[in-house]
């Protein structure tokens, strides 16, 4: 199994470059800027909601902080304290300006360490690829995983582009399906 995803996740990669690729700046900049309403329904008036920054080919969630930021939520990011280190999120007051973060070990901007730890209680997801059923397939990390597992009552959504729809992903006991996934075209979802 892990040949198939690390086969999966290569041409995933490639596939979600192109895609973003081929879209024109202005277009890309109109995508994922308000939830869905009936994503907007499934979240908590008083939820913490974990987010992410996206990398150039991730469907971006920075519309979407802006979003919940301006609705009273507020927001978290992951931090990691350093390589080895599990993830954690950690309060993220500046979604505008990002002035509350600096790099982390990845080399990936995230909250400062004297940032707040919090515990979302719906969180965003990157992914690489998506079933139209909410399964999900992730960087390879575990990250996301590991986290999710530790915090089952989380509401977990992602965001992709539509080319990351397959029809079938390999399927391990640990992998939690998500609640919802939006992209450009669609919701899927809410799932039970």
């Amino acid at each position: 199994m892990t040949e198939t995803k690390a086969a999966l996740r290569k041409a995933l990669r490639a596939e979600r470059r192109r895609t973003v690729a081929a879209l024109p700046d202005s277009t890309r900049a109109l995508l994922f800027r308000v939830p869905p309403t009936p994503l907007n329904a499934l979240i908590p008036g008083d939820a913490t909601i974990g987010l992410y920054r996206a990398s150039v080919s991730e469907a971006p969630a920075a519309a979407y902080a802006r979003h919940f930021h301006e609705r009273g939520h507020r927001l978290a990011l992951p931090r990691f304290a350093d390589r080895d280190a599990p993830m954690e999120f950690a309060l993220h007051s500046d979604p505008v300006a990002e002035s509350d973060l600096e790099t982390g070990p990845f080399g990936l901007l995230q909250p400062r360490a004297e940032a707040e730890v919090l515990v979302p209680k719906v969180l965003i997801v990157p992914l690489l690829g998506f079933t139209a059923d909410g399964r999900r397939l992730g960087q390879g990390g575990g990250h996301y995983d590991r986290w999710l597992a530790a915090h089952p009552d989380a509401l977990a959504i992602g965001l992709a582009w539509d080319a990351q729809l397959v029809d079938d992903l390999p399927h391990e006991p640990h992998d939690r399906p998500l609640a919802a996934v939006v992209t450009p075209t669609r919701l899927y979802g809410p799932f039970a």
